[in-house]
């Protein structure tokens, strides 16, 4: 994978896209080297199972990158379940400005993500720990301006593990693919009981060079504090969600 082919590939695919705003000579670089790191570290761990440029490109950069736009100016941000960077490590290259914290509860994960984070001269810290476990924590409990998460878990499981981290008057950013609308029916009540209520939500292609996929971006904002009892413990959460 040279430097040259990749630019060429990230230029048309984030045009593509319509992500063009993001189509810098420092970013295309910093991205380039961290799809070299990534897949070198793949070798040994399992990151990721995209290992081709023609897949990470569009279906990890693009696809992360689409909600830089709707985080507001210095916001600080929790990416939940970061796992091997997404979709904190391409916000961090595209929007400097953030404050952006990485938890995940697989320990070599993180030290990766703050490796490569570090290397790449990123603003990022990242967490070891379990989400439901930290989010009863003073330091992180109703914190940040806006949580994001991608390929977690179903939408009913993942906002209790996440509203509990979003302040209020702050947003929760759910990444989903094809079946987001449906995941969120499911979801409804729980939002409510969590101090949420429905911002709304973004349904778009994702495109690669010759195909595209689907994806639902659920936002919901935070209008009340999360009861004391939530999260609940994780097998309790999967097994009876609200």
């Amino acid at each position: 994978m040279d430097y040259l082919s990749f630019r060429e590939y990230f230029i048309r695919i984030f045009y593509k896209n319509r992500l063009e705003t993001y189509i810098t000579e420092e970013h295309i670089r910093k991205f380039y080297d961290l799809t070299v790191k990534m897949v070198e570290t793949n070798k040994v761990m399992n990151i990721t199972a995209l290992t081709t440029m023609d897949k990470i490109i569009p279906l990890h950069y693009a696809d992360c990158v689409k909600a830089a736009a709707l985080i507001p100016q210095n916001a600080t941000v929790a990416d939940i379940g970061c796992g091997g960077g997404f979709p904190i490590l391409p916000l961090a290259i595209v929007r400097p400005d953030l404050n952006l914290v990485g938890i995940d509860s697989t320990e070599k994960k993180i030290r990766y993500v703050q490796n490569t984070a570090d290397e790449l001269g990123l603003s990022v810290t990242a967490i070891s720990g379990r989400a439901e476990d930290l989010a009863k924590q003073t330091d992180y409990r109703d914190h940040f301006d806006v949580v994001i998460s991608r390929a977690v878990a179903r939408l009913n499981v993942l906002d209790e593990l996440c509203m509990p981290f979003v302040r209020v008057g702050g947003r929760f950013f759910a990444l989903k693919g094809a079946a987001g609308q449906e995941e969120l029916s499911e979801a409804m009540n729980g939002i409510q009981k969590l101090g949420g209520q429905l911002q709304g939500t973004d349904e778009y292609s994702l495109f690669t060079a010759d195909d595209e996929e689907k994806r639902v971006m659920v936002r919901i904002d935070k209008i009340s504090a999360t009861p004391k009892e939530y999260p609940r413990a994780f097998g309790v959460i999967k097994k009876k969600p609200l």
